[in-house]
């Protein structure tokens, strides 16, 4: 089931996620609900508060960033990541243009590490430890954020914030132009 959106505004995005119990019985269907919201709205990545659900999960599937002749290692990432934390992060800081659903139509350059390291969870319930670069990295990061309450506009300077304000202001006003269903903050 396509589920709906919570865009800037509304007050799950910014809570710290609380962790996943094994026994958690909707699991399956939340992840499959994910997956087809991310999907169907031309996400790459997708994470739990985004979707209403205050929960350390997001979902990953960079193949639309490969087709668009990105990088090939992005092909066929496609994965779930239950209770994640951030081990590591390094590299050479690199800036690269993100926008994010709950953001229709904002898309700001972000500066971030090129490596990761990331401890979680699979959809088995695998405890897993791996190291990500470049885009994958990214896409990582910025999910991971959203867990810890975090925005991408928050990772950009002041100015550019400032300059954004009319347009933030507006979407959690409800005025946001995109194909896919969104929650509003109530005013």
């Amino acid at each position: 089931m396509v589920l709906p959106v919570y865009v800037y505004g509304m007050s799950v995005l910014r809570k710290i996620a609380l962790e996943i119990p094994e026994d958690y019985k909707e699991l399956d269907q939340l992840i499959a609900d994910m997956f087809e919201t991310m999907h169907t709205s031309d996400g790459v990545g997708l994470a739990a508060p985004q979707v209403g659900k205050s929960l350390r999960i997001f979902v990953v599937d960079t193949t639309p960033m490969a087709d668009a002749g990105k990088d090939p290692a992005l092909v066929d990432f496609k994965k779930v990541f239950i209770n994640p934390y951030i081990l590591d992060e390094w590299g050479d800081p690199w800036a690269f243009e993100e926008g994010c659903l709950s953001l229709p139509n904002i898309r700001e350059e972000v500066t971030r590490p090129s490596h990761v390291r990331v401890e979680y969870y699979d959809e088995e319930w695998n405890l897993k430890e791996e190291e990500f670069d470049g885009i994958r990295a990214r896409v990582i990061q910025h999910e991971y954020d959203h867990l810890d309450g975090k925005l991408f506009v928050d990772r950009i300077s002041p100015i550019r914030r400032k300059l954004l304000s009319a347009r933030l202001n507006s979407i959690s006003h409800g005025r946001a132009d995109c194909d896919y269903r969104m929650v509003y903050p109530k005013r």
